[in-house]
């Protein structure tokens, strides 16, 4: 184990799941770069992070533009140490059926989703690989499974799964762990947009996904952080490869 306290990033950590998993891992003694498309946004959870006693950057980066990451990382870096640890959450919705989604559409969810999380990875890697330890978690979705109105999305969400397993295979050797999350109904400002969307009250949608789950309730953020700790955890070297379902029951 290191003496120094581990470095993570997390990627769209201003609000949701990114910014309950930022929290979590500065309560796991981790120093975190808390990442969003504007370093402003960034503040909340930041300012948590410091009142809770512990230590985060606000940074700001387009998770798809490659000069944007690369500079970002190399200053969390400088002013937190080298990253070892990565979260991928940054996510978009452009929710559409086949026939209405637009290039931009489709373009920007891969973008955000895919593009950013191998830039992210390809950028932190390299600190991983000299300290020979390293923990990258990729935020899938259950929607990887298929979901109307989502080709987009899911697809992204599918593409991170044999990219976390490729990434498993090539940075296993170096003492870097990637594993994915997949999420089910969580309760977030995402589905709330996806509820108005579909004109349906969100306390509606809520009673209504958690009659579909297993344990009877909608998800949290923190139910995903929880999840994410543990797999970036000293305690998780031997878990890699995998994607896990946060659903509250099982998935395929």
């Amino acid at each position: 184990m290191s003496e120094e306290p581990r470095v993570a990033i997390v990627t769209g950590a201003a609000r949701g799941i990114g910014a309950a998993t930022a929290r979590r891992l500065a309560a796991d003694g981790m120093a975190v770069a808390v990442v969003d498309i504007e370093e402003s946004a960034t503040k909340e959870t930041v300012d948590a992070i410091a009142a809770d006693g512990g230590r985060a950057l606000g940074v700001g980066a387009d998770v798809s533009d490659r000069d944007q990451v690369e500079a970002a990382v190399e200053r969390i870096a400088t002013e937190l140490g080298a990253p070892t640890v990565l979260v991928n959450n940054a996510g978009v919705l452009r929710d559409n059926l086949l026939f209405k989604m637009t290039n931009a559409d489709w373009d920007t969810v891969m973008g955000v989703h895919l593009r950013g999380a191998f830039l992210f990875s390809q950028a932190a890697q390299k600190h991983m690989v000299e300290r020979r330890w390293g923990r990258i978690v990729n935020l899938s979705s259950t929607s990887a499974l298929g979901n109307r109105g989502q080709a987009n999305y899911a697809a992204a969400k599918a593409g991170l799964q044999g990219f976390t397993k490729t990434l498993a295979i090539e940075l296993g050797p170096f003492g870097v762990t990637v594993n994915a999350v997949a999420p089910g109904f969580i309760v977030t400002d995402m589905t709330a947009a996806t509820a108005a969307r579909m004109k349906v009250d969100f306390e509606d949608f809520k009673k209504h996904a958690s009659a579909e789950i297993p344990v009877r309730r909608p998800g949290l953020p923190e139910d995903v952080a929880h999840t994410i700790s543990f797999l970036t955890s000293e305690g998780a070297g031997f878990v890699s490869g995998q994607v896990i379902y946060v659903a509250g029951g099982p998935r395929d």
